[in-house]
């Protein structure tokens, strides 16, 4: 039989309310007094099968939240407050200027995919933006320590990111948003790049580029990193003359990388730019300087939104649910904090949407832009 907890080990408070009003002028509060003795358990066994804390067996844990729901339990917030045992809130810092945040759908699908998920639940989502990588760990440090929440998602992993020992070190139920590679002993979501950047790079290869640039994000971001090193590698061995430019995501960075690219001696006939974002301004760019696309240059963007669709000529893109994507995630983070073991879960990879954008390889080398 599971020892009850004491006050001193920090035990949850709760009570709950009859699904069936009594008729009396107060209703009263159903407690786990009440549930342990009609499932003829322990009080601490209640409040572990509650909880979804080992310390129970799992036809005990079943019963005992099917007594609980006869009764019609449910958590009294001002309660577990008190008791400082669970925030039911979870995470999200993001490291990104909020311009760029603003304009990029990739996270507001993702965040929609987390707070559905989480909403479903009564949980709630914090979201936090900084500046740098030492500011967000000291959040999840202040975070963890005011038990402000129960855990928290993780996104753009650096390499050698710093965050992963941290986090591991305060005991802070964790996923990363992203593919194993770098996450430690933590959790993680997320699909393959190396299949997806191999077919766009084949892809292009058998339209006949044999110069394709690639716009990438911030040269830190071990996504970036996997991606380039993909790129080059398969570029290498298709005899593809490959060249890369990092930026920072936004809008203004991608011009410029895209007039550098156009501007060399001997220009790309294709560029992979790493979102939505930057392959639009990357589009402008060849219009501005009367390109045609995709007759003298091809655009591919990395992520798919509505972006990609709504310009001329619309544009070949990476296509993936991003909304599930933050779905899944915050499952994995729910079923950490209810005692499961860190995981790495492979999501379905992307698919290549083919669009106008993308056409066979001139026969001579795409105009330049003018120097300067």
């Amino acid at each position: 039989m599971a020892r009850e907890p004491s006050a001193q080990t920090g035990a949850r408070s709760w009570s709950y309310r009859p699904a069936v009003s009594t008729g009396s002028a107060r209703t009263p509060r159903v407690t786990i007094v009440d549930i342990a003795r009609a499932a003829n358990v322990s009080k601490g066994a209640v409040s572990y099968a509650l909880n979804g804390r080992p310390g129970v067996s799992t036809e005990t844990r079943k019963r005992i939240l099917a007594i609980a729901a006869e009764l019609g339990w449910y958590p009294h917030s001002a309660a577990r407050a008190l008791s400082r045992d669970s925030a039911r809130t979870v995470g999200l810092v993001l490291s990104r200027p909020a311009a760029t945040l603003a304009v990029e759908p990739f996270f507001m699908e993702l965040i929609a995919g987390i707070e559905a998920e989480l909403s479903a639940r009564s949980i709630g989502l914090t979201l936090q933006l900084v500046s740098d990588v030492a500011a967000e760990i000291e959040v999840y440090e202040r975070w963890w320590a005011e038990r402000r929440v129960d855990g928290t998602l993780l996104v753009d992993l650096l390499v050698d990111d710093p965050r992963i020992a941290a986090v591991e070190a305060l005991g802070m139920p964790a996923v990363v948003v992203g593919g194993p590679e770098g996450a430690g002993g933590l959790s993680s979501v997320g699909s393959a790049d190396e299949p997806a950047m191999e077919e766009v790079v084949r892809y292009l290869a058998l339209l006949g580029h044999r110069r394709i640039g690639r716009v990438a994000g911030t040269e830190g971001f071990l996504h970036t990193v996997v991606r380039t090193r993909r790129f080059l590698s398969v570029a290498r061995a298709l005899g593809v003359t490959s060249v890369v430019v990092h930026t920072d995501f936004g809008r203004d960075s991608s011009v410029d990388a895209t007039r550098r690219l156009l501007s060399a001696h001997q220009p790309p006939t294709a560029i992979i730019y790493d979102n939505d974002v930057m392959a639009v301004a990357g589009l402008g760019v060849a219009h501005e300087a009367g390109l045609r696309v995709p007759e003298e240059v091809s655009i591919i963007s990395w992520e798919d939104s509505y972006f990609c669709e709504a310009v001329h000529p619309s544009l070949t893109a990476l296509s993936r649910d991003v909304t599930a994507h933050g779905a899944s995630a915050a499952r994995e983070l729910l079923r950490l904090l209810q005692g499961g073991e860190p995981m790495h879960r492979t999501l379905a990879p992307a698919r290549l949407s083919v669009r106008r954008s993308t056409g066979p390889a001139p026969f001579l080398p795409g105009r330049r832009l003018p120097a300067g």
